[in-house]
């Protein structure tokens, strides 16, 4: 069931989901690296390629591996009010942009999102918005990087999670990604980049990753390479996506 088309089959999958505790093994530097940027400047972020059903997972690691309280999701910033009142226990409302079905939303978001909420306070924002006629790439992430420093502090921090071209810190090819504004603004932000190995994931369809995991990598790690902080998922799962065709 990589996609659905109705609400009810989405609660259904959400509801289906299990929520369970991933094993990361985090290397000293990558750790002190970590905390460095949640000290300095209160975020770090988490770039991901969409659709794959151990990103909020992994996001929940995180989140539990430094004791952070604050999430931030490349959802749209219309969506607020149905996250807010799914993760205080109603039903799952409907709304045109749960179905876009690129895969940032999945079932499992919305299953570790009630669990994340019911298990202690959750500072939540989304930053995604509507574009301005003509925008370009770099202006949409100017605008996410915006919101995501307007969002109230969370005070034991904030996981910013973002497909994996925003979420660098420098420039690049495509132009200047949201991380490189708030790079700006906050200098001692850092990066984390999932390297997905072998698998499968949802981006408006099934697709597929054809990456590998280095000898003997069948753990997921999070550890420094040259200056880049790496977090290994060895084997890649398609996850449930909300779409309407």
């Amino acid at each position: 069931m990589p996609s659905v088309a109705s609400l009810e089959a989405l609660q259904r999958a959400a509801a289906d989901f299990t929520v369970t505790d991933l094993s990361v093994v985090i290397e000293p530097p990558a750790l002190a690296a970590a905390r460095r940027s949640l000290d300095e400047s209160g975020l770090l972020l988490l770039g991901e390629v969409h659709g794959v059903r151990e990103n909020p997972l992994i996001a929940r690691a995180l989140m539990q591996a430094f004791g952070l309280n604050g999430l931030a999701l490349e959802w749209h910033e219309d969506l607020a009010s149905v996250a807010g009142a799914f993760c205080a226990g109603e039903a799952l409302a409907d709304h045109p942009l749960l179905w876009s079905g690129d895969g940032r939303i999945t079932a499992g978001h919305l299953a570790v999102l009630r669990e994340r909420a019911a298990a202690g306070p959750l500072t939540l924002s989304l930053f995604d918005g509507t574009t301005g006629a003509g925008w370009s790439w770099s202006q949409r992430d100017e605008a996410m990087a915006r919101r995501i420093l307007a969002a109230p502090a969370a005070g034991a921090g904030t996981l910013v999670v973002a497909g994996n071209a925003h979420t660098p810190i420098t420039g690049t090819r495509q132009g200047l990604p949201l991380g490189a504004f708030i790079a700006r603004q906050r200098p001692g932000v850092r990066e984390i980049r999932i390297r997905y190995g072998a698998g499968r994931y949802y981006n408006i369809q099934p697709r597929r990753f054809r990456g590998r995991i280095g000898p003997g990598g069948r753990d997921l790690r999070l550890h420094q390479q040259d200056d880049t902080l790496i977090l290994d998922l060895p084997a890649a799962a398609e996850a449930v996506v909300p779409q309407r065709f």
